[in-house]
């Protein structure tokens, strides 16, 4: 989705209950370019939010450049570069904060459209404070400084992991805010019926993205005085430009561009030129990530190329040395977990502490998982008891049996804190899975894929994965086949370790675990 900004006007009147800084659980936070009752234009709320992530971002980085500086140098400030151009380094502290703001605002990694959701925002911070830091060293290579090694390893890595560390803190508290319908985007929806009946629903369906359809404009033909989805047609499409002005909305979005002319398209720009309304466009792409999407001015026309997935390359040679560096540091640290749980395993329930099954890897082989065994010994044998029990013929995609028979005592407490998945680590350690992927299946179940679902065969199977932070056993099949293979064809190593921070937040509250 693309998006045209431009400036609001002043002083137009919006009804209170339809205003888009009015939240409906109580939040007071006022709308840019409405007015309160003493007649003063109050900023939306993003303003408001950008400003706390940016005194965030500026603790952080304070925090981190100065704890550098104290633990290298003596705090008198007499400390110098080396070099031909030696400033002390309490001036290049000052100077590296000062410059490492700028490098985060002049990035736009406090972007309305960013913030929130998606690994973008994170993604901007990163890629921006590597540029910083690369262009100090070929500032330092051209003035001839030597800037202690010892001082930017310091400040690098402690500052961009408070940053992010700030920026989580800030999107919980902006989800939260979300789900009891504040800070909302207000959008105004234009185009066919039954192309905005589907968008409406899918924006109702992820209010973490923050955005509220407050009314549908669609062709004439189609128009009444009915609702869509929920949501009023207000009018039609000539008049949304007109309409979004009247309701004070932040972006007015056109579904299925591709089938109105681009006239009608490019006059809607025109008349919301100046009003601060946003004109965002959507193309019939599905879980497609940005990454893969670039755009191609062909003639006045953008023309959208869609990168095919890649599943080689020095990419994945990253991430199999961050599954290798991650599994072995965590294991090092859960070790003292690990030998408890073999323990209680050992000693209340006669049979073997680890459980083997054979599962399907990537290109389809065969490998061992290692799991903590949770069930009794002979639990494999009992399967079609199970299956007969609950009025089943056969094993489906992601079966679990919600009240299994066969689950120890323990077992039920490890599979609900999903501590028995543990031993995949060792697994990850030797290469037949990775921290993150789609959850590896046995043979019947993956005789049952179509040819989606063989996709999510495409990379590795996980520890981890988007199903097990998005609801994991609560979900239906297709729903967690559509995440794997969104998953497989769009993953980045930020994408994983987000997943990854997500997955202890769902273990420890143990959602959809049983």
């Amino acid at each position: 989705m693309s998006s045209v900004m431009h400036r609001r006007k002043s002083g137009t009147a919006v009804p209170a209950e339809l205003r888009p800084g009015h939240d409906r659980a109580g939040d007071n936070e006022q709308h840019e370019g409405s007015t309160t009752s003493a007649g003063v234009v109050a900023p939306r709320w993003w303003v408001q939010y950008a400003t706390r992530v940016l005194i965030t971002d500026a603790a952080a980085i304070y925090i981190a450049v100065f704890t550098a500086y104290v633990i290298r140098f003596d705090a008198d400030g007499s400390a110098r570069v080396g070099g031909s151009f030696a400033p002390s380094y309490l001036v290049v502290s000052i100077v590296l904060m000062w410059a490492w703001i700028a490098a985060l605002v002049v990035g736009r990694s406090q972007d309305r459209r960013v913030v929130g959701t998606g690994p973008a925002e994170y993604q901007r911070v990163v890629s921006w404070t590597w540029r910083l830091f690369a262009t100090v060293a070929v500032i330092a290579y051209l003035l001839r400084m030597d800037i202690g090694r010892g001082y930017l390893a310091i400040a690098l890595p402690l500052g961009l992991g408070l940053l992010l560390v700030g920026r989580l803190f800030w999107r919980h508290w902006l989800r939260r805010r979300r789900a009891h319908g504040g800070a909302q985007f207000k959008v105004l929806v234009v185009g066919h019926r039954a192309k905005a009946e589907i968008f409406a629903r899918d924006l109702q369906d992820k209010t973490e993205a923050g955005f509220g359809v407050v009314g549908l404009c669609v062709p004439e033909s189609e128009t009444g005085p009915d609702t869509v989805a929920g949501v009023p047609v207000l009018g039609a499409m000539t008049d949304a430009a007109s309409i979004a002005q009247r309701l004070g909305v932040d972006a007015v979005t056109v579904v299925g561009s591709d089938s109105m002319t681009s006239e009608t398209v490019r006059t809607l720009g025109w008349d919301l030129e100046g009003t601060g309304i946003d004109l965002a466009l959507t193309v019939a792409l599905r879980d497609v990530a940005g990454p893969r999407v670039i755009t191609r001015p062909v003639n006045g026309l953008p023309l959208v190329y869609v990168d095919e997935p890649h599943f080689t390359g020095f990419k994945y040679v990253m991430k199999t040395l961050f599954d290798f560096v991650g599994a072995l540091l965590i294991t090092l640290v859960l070790s003292p977990v690990l030998v408890a749980i073999a323990l209680l395993v050992k000693f209340t329930s006669p049979g073997a502490i680890f459980y083997r099954q054979e599962r399907i890897g990537v290109g389809g082989k065969t490998f061992g998982m290692l799991k903590f065994r949770s069930m009794v010994a002979d639990a494999h044998l009992r399967l079609d008891e199970v299956l007969a029990a609950e009025g089943i013929e056969e094993v489906g995609l992601f079966y679990k049996p919600k009240n299994d028979p066969r689950v120890t005592k323990v077992g039920r407490v490890l599979r609900k804190y999903s501590l028995d998945e543990l031993p995949q680590l060792f697994n990850v350690l030797l290469g037949t899975m990775s921290l993150v992927g789609p959850r590896p299946q046995i043979d019947r179940e993956v005789a049952l894929y179509d040819r989606k679902a063989h996709r999510r065969l495409l990379v590795k199977p996980g520890l981890t994965g988007l199903w097990q932070t998005s609801g994991r056993s609560e979900l239906s099949p297709e729903e967690g086949i559509r995440m794997d293979v969104y998953y497989v064809e769009n993953w980045t190593l930020i994408g994983d370790v987000m997943i990854l921070l997500r997955t202890a937040r769902a273990v420890v509250a143990s959602d959809g675990a049983y």
